[in-house]
């Protein structure tokens, strides 16, 4: 028999539900509401939890409701997207073995908004606030499907979250475009070098310069780029490494595929690159590695862009463990800022921004880059590459030249 009890603390005042549960110690489940309305509400429910749980009587524990939401995750893809990555699905199973470790004394369908709070708290107690966020908001995800699947009434874990600091509320390095014009330079020099050492992987690198300039490709996007991707016009982006660098993947949403346009000299150096010195692999990949697989974001960050930002002297001096060292001022991420920055520079409409950028949500846009939309301007604007619109003397050379 469950019953409504009237609670005024501090807080103001509540309303208790106490109902039977096998899964308590106590023999009695608890569930506090602001308002008595929703407590009657839950208590008339109470027969509709039953049914459900009966019905898929084998998920009665959250780590069941875990091993559930996995196995979709894995096998089914939650919602009707598709299933996750290794690397995703590698993630998400840390996270499970964390809200694992906390001291579920209810069964899942017996926990109140209540528990997810205090399953909170315990996660700020132990793990970093990024993690805790990660996890809660992981544990969310399998609610919502054990609700999408009947097996739960109410979304319990609704509304409760850890607010994670924004990789964007520092704001994103843009470099100039006089930067940008040095950068291509120095692979313009590196890949024209005497030193044959020198001049061969830049053969490969100048043309994946220019590429993620010109078009505002993720590292991992003009990675996995394939050769039957690559028009007269531009590239199609429909593929990615994934996170771990273990395969290649779709891209990360829907919205990441897309067309770019690029500019005629990016084009030329990118075909020439094809036709001469691509070796042939079994992914179509237009920059493969030495064995024909795929280069990781890594490697390419320390052996070409790394060289590149020294040649063309933009590196800064910092200080580590008491010494002056100097670092590249950029990273390779941040040559899709600059992209960015030059399409709100043409006033290119706010949605073609997004699109071009491969960004879920406008939102997104608007987190990253507000800062650099001074207005909007939404009437329609054709659209020219990146490299078209700078100011540039191109070198005139597709290759390396030979000696």
């Amino acid at each position: 028999m469950s019953d409504i009890r009237k609670r005024t603390g501090a807080k103001g005042t509540t309303y208790q539900v106490r109902y039977p549960s096998k899964a308590a110690k106590s023999g009695y489940a608890y569930a506090t509401f602001a308002t008595r309305k929703e407590a009657i509400e839950f208590r008339e429910n109470g027969s509709a939890r039953t049914t459900a749980s009966r019905r898929s009587s084998e998920i009665q524990t959250v780590e069941q409701g875990l091993t559930k939401w996995l196995h979709v995750c894995e096998k089914e893809g939650r919602d009707g997207r598709e299933p996750v990555t290794q690397y995703t699905l590698d993630n998400y199973t840390y996270r499970a073995s964390i809200i694992k470790k906390y001291d579920w004394d209810k069964g899942l369908a017996d926990l109140a908004k209540s528990d997810i709070i205090e399953f909170r708290s315990w996660l700020l107690q132990h793990y970093s606030r990024d993690v805790a966020h990660k996890v809660l908001k992981s544990f969310h995800s399998m609610i919502l499907e054990m609700i999408t699947r009947t097996i739960l009434q109410h979304d319990v874990a609704a509304g409760v979250c850890v607010r994670a600091e924004s990789r964007y509320d520092v704001p994103v390095a843009i470099p100039t475009e006089r930067e940008i014009s040095a950068l291509l330079s120095a692979a313009d020099r590196l890949a024209n070098s005497r030193d044959l050492r020198i001049q061969e992987p830049w053969k490969k690198y100048r043309p994946m310069l220019y590429l993620a300039v010109d078009s505002g490709m993720r590292p991992q996007e003009y990675l996995a780029l394939a050769r039957a991707n690559v028009s007269d016009t531009g590239v199609e982006v429909d593929r990615a490494i994934d996170g771990g660098g273990d395969e290649i993947t779709v891209t990360k949403t829907r919205a990441g595929r897309r067309f770019i346009d690029l500019s005629a000299e990016t084009l030329d150096i990118v075909q020439h690159f094809i036709k001469n010195h691509s070796v042939e692999n079994d992914h179509d990949l237009v920059f493969p590695s030495e064995n024909g697989g795929w280069q990781s974001v890594r490697n390419w960050r320390r052996r070409g862009f790394n060289r590149a930002c020294e040649e063309a002297g933009l590196v800064v001096k910092e200080k580590e463990d008491g010494e002056l060292i100097e670092r590249p001022k950029y990273k390779p991420y941040d040559l899709r800022h600059f992209y960015a920055s030059m399409l709100i520079d043409q006033r290119i409409n706010l949605k073609r921004i997004q699109k071009l950028m491969g960004h879920r949500s406008i939102q997104t846009t608007l987190d990253v880059y507000g800062h650099l939309i001074e207005r909007a301007d939404t009437a329609p604007q054709p659209r020219t590459s990146v490299l078209t619109s700078m100011q540039r003397i191109p070198c005139g050379k597709s290759v390396a030249k030979t000696s």
